[in-house]
């Protein structure tokens, strides 16, 4: 069966947790759906209970839950693209897997939400094989962090060169269509760029440095920016440069509340005087 339905309004998919700070997960990634004119429709894949100061409690939901949404959306609504965000456990990514495959869900961006732009490992050894094995190649691209993309290509990553290289290897090791590794947690000249590579063309992608320290949701929002776009019809590079431009304009217009480190601006045109 074959998600897509012919509608005239452009509809994704985001199948991800649930922040309750609303700075991230399916919070973050249907305001850029609709930022983008495009109809937001959700998987949720974990219930946390978090702020601008972190997360307090994670709960699952059970994997045929999970399923059973992704199949009610792509059944009535359809879907054109999708992308996935934090998938919890290996059970939840294989049931994914599945759902993707048996769906029909083309243009699937998967952000591969193992480690915090930190350091901190968020998921499981077998769940991390899980989605190396099962979901990232089903993905027309994946969005790794700097941390995510040292774990899939097996090196520390610490200049441009680095960042090549590993977007190459990934490539290579894991038959991911294309590879954005992103630089938003390197330092000095790296810092903020982002590599991508499609088996032929390698590509340093730059936009505006931000100063600000309030970036809770950045991965969420580039990952569904560039699911909005594709699913808008627009081709996949242009689709990644347009979503990092519309990241970097909602980090200008990051937004300074709580008492930790707050989310980017995603309807910024509403906050500009």
């Amino acid at each position: 069966m074959n998600a897509e339905k012919t509608s005239k309004i452009p509809v994704a998919l985001t199948i991800a947790g649930s922040d309750s700070g609303g700075g991230a997960g399916i919070q973050a990634d249907l305001r850029t759906f609709a930022f983008h004119c495009v109809h937001g429709t959700s998987a949720v894949t974990c219930v946390t209970a978090q702020n601008t100061l972190g997360v307090t409690r994670v709960d699952a939901m059970p994997p045929e839950a999970v399923a059973a949404q992704m199949q009610a959306v792509a059944e009535d609504i359809g879907v054109i693209a999708a992308k996935t965000g934090m998938l919890l456990n290996q059970e939840i990514i294989a049931a994914v897997s599945q759902q993707v495959e048996a769906l029909e869900i083309n243009n699937l961006v998967v952000d591969p939400v193992m480690v915090s732009r930190t350091g901190a490992q968020l998921i499981d050894d077998d769940a991390i094989k899980t989605l190396c094995q099962q979901l990232i190649p089903q993905a027309v691209i994946i969005t790794p962090n700097r941390y995510e993309a040292q774990i899939l290509s097996g090196f520390p990553i610490n200049t441009l060169d680095d960042m090549r290289a590993a977007a190459q290897t990934i490539h290579s090791n894991f038959k991911a269509q294309t590879v954005l590794v992103k630089g938003g947690g390197m330092q000095g000249n790296a810092r903020g760029v982002d590599i991508w590579f499609d088996g032929n063309c390698l590509e340093l992608l730059t936009t505006q440095q931000i100063d600000t320290q309030n970036t809770h949701g950045t991965g969420c929002t580039l990952s569904a920016a560039i699911a909005a776009n594709l699913a808008m019809g627009k081709d996949l590079l242009t689709s990644v440069k347009q979503a990092k431009d519309y990241v970097t304009t909602a980090l200008a217009y990051s937004l300074s509340i709580g008492k930790g480190q707050g989310p980017v601006g995603h309807f910024f045109p509403l906050l500009r005087n």
